[in-house]
């Protein structure tokens, strides 16, 4: 058996009594349209794991592994939280390599020191998100909107900017 928490309250969001691995307990829950806003995923392995337009808003995928996954739409705005200062989706350090990102709803995200490298962010909104010391050498950010967002000291190599939008963005000590 195999329970899902939330990150904040520590209540169960959902429970499998046949899935063997937090991936196969997620993956369950989603096909039954369970929503894992604020859940609880620390370092969880969801490689190749497709996520297409998951409800995942305000989830905690600190150090998650989610190489090669389909993100296409995911949902991993911030949670406005009454009771504690935690606002947003956590994926610090989170390895996002060949991730497809598409249309993912990233906004106030803290992506602070994730592996974005070539992962494809195309019209993606990033906006106000923390992606400072993220690795995007190679990235699609295509249309992506950046608004605000901090990329003090990110890896931006190789990436894709065309039409992106990088008003207000924090581009200080950027490698290009």
């Amino acid at each position: 058996m195999i329970t899902i928490k939330n990150r904040h309250t520590d209540a169960m969001i959902y429970r499998s009594e046949t899935a063997t691995t937090v991936k196969a307990a997620l993956m369950e829950g989603l096909a039954l349209g369970i929503k894992f806003s604020s859940a609880n995923l620390r370092y969880i392995n969801l490689q190749d794991a497709n996520l297409q337009d998951a409800n995942l808003r305000g989830a905690d995928l600190l150090v998650a592994d989610l190489r090669d996954a389909d993100l296409r739409g995911v949902n991993l705005q911030y949670t406005k939280l009454q009771y504690t200062n935690l606002r947003y989706a956590d994926l610090r350090g989170a390895d996002l390599q060949d991730a497809d990102l598409q249309g993912a709803d990233l906004r106030d995200a803290n992506l602070y020191g994730a592996n974005l490298q070539g992962a494809n962010l195309y019209r993606a909104d990033l906006r106000d998100a923390d992606l400072r010391g993220a690795n995007l050498y190679g990235a699609n950010l295509q249309y992506a909107n950046l608004q605000g967002a901090d990329l003090r000291d990110a890896d931006l190599r190789d990436a894709n900017l065309r039409d992106a939008n990088l008003s207000s963005t924090i581009l200080e000590r950027v490698r290009l």
